[in-house]
C-alpha cells in the first residue's frame, strides 16, 4: 500500500508539473500598456496620414453565385460543385456528419459600390463564418485583378446549417467537419466570382439607408433580461438607374433556429428573409450577420417554421420602410481598414490559467490577417469586425455615432475569426462565450472598442 501511495503521489506531482508547464496565468495587463497596443497606435497614425474621402456620383453592381453543393457524388468534382460528403458547419455535436439533403439553396452574394475612384464591395455568404484560410486565398486571387483587401467588406449569414469542411485544426474539425480541399477550392472560386461579377455589373445608381426596431426577434442569451441587446435592423438600398435594385440587410441574432438536429443545407432565417425580399421587392437581397455575440433568435414554430417566421417577418417590416427611404445619386465614401495586432492567443482551461499559445495554436491555427473596418456612405457608417461581436458593444457604438448625426451598422465575420469579442466584465462568467471562445484575454473587448472608436472618428471626419 505504501508503494502504491508513493506511486500515486509521484503521478500527481508529474501531472501538476505538466499542467503548469503547458499553461500560463491569465494576463491582466491593461491593453494600453502592451506591445500590441503600441503597434496598433503606429498603424493608426499611418492611417490618419493617408485616409481620404470622396464625394461623387454613385455606381452599383450586384451578383450572386450558388454555393449549393451537389451531395453524394461518387467522387469530389469541385469544378461542378459536387462532393462525396458535405459536413454541415455550426454545431460540434453533429460530429462532422454529412448533410442528408438540400432544404433551400445557398449563395454567396456581392454588392459593389463605387464613388468616383473609390469603391467597396460588400460580400456575404450562407456560411457559418467567412473562413480565414479561404478568404486569404480569395484575396490573393482578387489582388491579381487589382482588387485590394481594403476594398472588400466580408460577412456571413452565420447559418449553422451551411457548407462545412473548411476549418483547419482540431477546433475547425469540431465545428465544420473534416477538412476537404476540394470543397475549399470550390468555395474560394465561387466567392471570388461573386466579387468580380458585381464589379462587372457597375451602373449609375442611387443609394439610401435606414433602420427599424425589431426587438421581438432577438434576445440577450448571455445574461437574459438584465442585458442590453442590439435590436435594430439596419439596411442599405441601391437602385441602378433604369435597372436592378439590391438591399443589404443586417440583424443581430444568431442563425441557430434549426438546431443541431437539422442535417439539411439551409440558410436559416436569413435565407427566408432574402427569398421574401427577392420575390416581392428587390432583385438581390444580401444579409450580413450583425453583432450576434450574446444574441439569439426569438420566434414561433417548430422545425423550419421558426426561421420562416423570423425571416419573413423581418422582410415584411423592411418592405414597409423601403418606399419611404430617401435615395441619392451622390454620396460621400470614406473607407478605413486597420490590420488588427493581437494579444497572445490562449484557450482558457480554468478561471485563472490558459494553455500556452504554442499548444493553443495546435488546436486551431491563429488567423493571420484580422482587420477592423469603418466605411462611411453619406451619414451611414458600416463597421466590420472579425468575430462574433457583442450586441452590447454595438449599442454603445450606435449611440456614440447617433450623437454625431450618423446611423451605424456593425457586422461580424469580416474575413477572419477571433472567437467572441464581448464586454470585459463578462470574462469570468462560466459561460460558453467568455470561457470557451474568449481567446485573447480579459482586455480584448475594450482594446477592440478603442480601435473602432478611432476608426469611426477617421471615417466621419473626412
Amino acid at each position: 500500500m505504501k508503494k502504491a501511495g508513493i506511486l500515486i503521489g509521484s503521478v500527481a506531482a508529474l501531472l501538476a508539473a505538466l499542467f503548469f508547464m503547458l499553461t500560463t496565468p491569465v494576463d491582466h495587463t491593461p491593453f494600453y500598456e502592451t506591445s500590441y497596443f503600441r503597434e496598433s497606435s503606429l498603424l493608426m497614425d499611418s492611417l490618419k496620414r493617408s485616409v481620404t474621402g470622396t464625394t461623387d456620383s454613385v455606381k452599383a453592381g450586384f451578383a450572386q453565385v450558388s454555393i449549393t453543393p451537389g451531395l453524394n457524388s461518387p467522387v469530389d468534382l469541385p469544378a461542378e460543385g459536387k462532393f462525396r460528403k458535405v459536413p454541415l458547419a455550426g454545431f460540434g455535436s453533429r460530429k462532422g456528419r454529412g448533410a442528408t439533403g438540400i432544404h433551400d439553396s445557398t449563395f454567396v452574394k456581392a454588392v459593389a459600390v463605387a464613388v468616383g475612384r473609390q469603391r467597396v464591395i460588400f460580400v456575404g455568404a450562407d456560411l457559418l463564418i467567412m473562413p480565414p484560410n479561404l478568404i486569404d486565398s480569395v484575396c490573393l486571387l482578387l489582388k491579381k485583378q487589382g482588387i485590394l483587401r481594403e476594398e472588400l467588406v466580408f460577412s456571413a449569414t452565420h447559418t449553422h446549417s451551411g457548407v462545412g469542411a473548411w476549418g483547419p485544426g482540431f477546433l475547425g474539425k469540431q465545428f465544420a467537419g473534416e477538412a476537404n480541399t476540394a470543397i475549399q477550392s470550390w468555395l474560394v472560386r465561387q466567392i471570388a466570382e461573386a466579387v468580380t461579377s458585381a464589379l462587372n455589373n457597375l451602373h449609375p445608381a442611387q443609394i439610401g439607408y435606414g433602420t427599424f426596431r425589431a426587438g421581438a426577434y432577438t434576445r440577450n442569451r448571455l445574461i437574459g433580461e438584465k442585458g442590453i441587446k442590439n435590436d435594430d435592423f439596419g439596411y442599405l438600398v441601391l437602385q441602378q438607374t433604369g435597372g436592378r435594385k439590391a438591399v443589404i440587410g443586417s440583424f443581430s441574432a444568431h442563425s441557430t433556429t434549426l438546431g443541431a438536429g437539422n442535417m439539411e443545407i439551409s440558410g436559416d432565417y436569413p435565407g427566408y428573409w432574402a427569398r421574401r425580399m427577392e420575390k416581392t421587392s428587390v432583385d438581390l437581397a444580401l444579409f450580413l450577420a450583425g453583432s450576434v455575440g450574446s444574441q439569439s433568435p426569438v420566434g414561433e414554430g417548430e422545425g423550419f417554421e421558426k426561421p420562416r417566421y423570423i425571416g419573413e417577418s423581418l422582410a415584411d417590416s423592411l418592405r414597409e420602410y423601403l418606399p419611404h427611404t430617401s435615395l441619392s445619386s451622390q454620396v460621400q465614401l470614406t473607407a478605413v481598414t486597420l490590420r488588427l495586432p493581437l494579444p497572445a492567443f490562449h484557450f482558457r482551461i480554468s478561471s485563472q490559467r490558459s494553455l500556452i499559445s504554442a499548444v493553443g495554436k495546435k488546436l486551431m491555427p491563429e488567423p493571420q490577417n484580422p482587420c477592423l473596418q469603418a466605411i462611411r456612405l453619406g451619414q451611414m457608417v458600416w463597421i466590420t469586425t472579425p468575430a462574433d461581436f457583442s450586441g452590447e458593444y454595438a449599442v454603445q457604438l450606435k449611440n456614440n455615432l447617433a450623437a454625431k448625426g450618423f446611423q451605424a451598422n456593425i457586422s461580424s465575420f469580416n474575413g477572419s475569426y477571433l472567437g467572441y469579442i464581448i464586454p470585459d466584465r463578462y470574462f469570468y462568467l462560466k459561460e460558453y462565450e467568455p470561457q470557451t471562445m474568449g481567446w485573447y484575454g480579459p482586455s480584448m473587448g475594450e482594446y477592440t472598442m478603442d480601435l473602432i472608436r478611432q476608426l469611426t472618428e477617421l471615417a466621419t471626419s473626412h
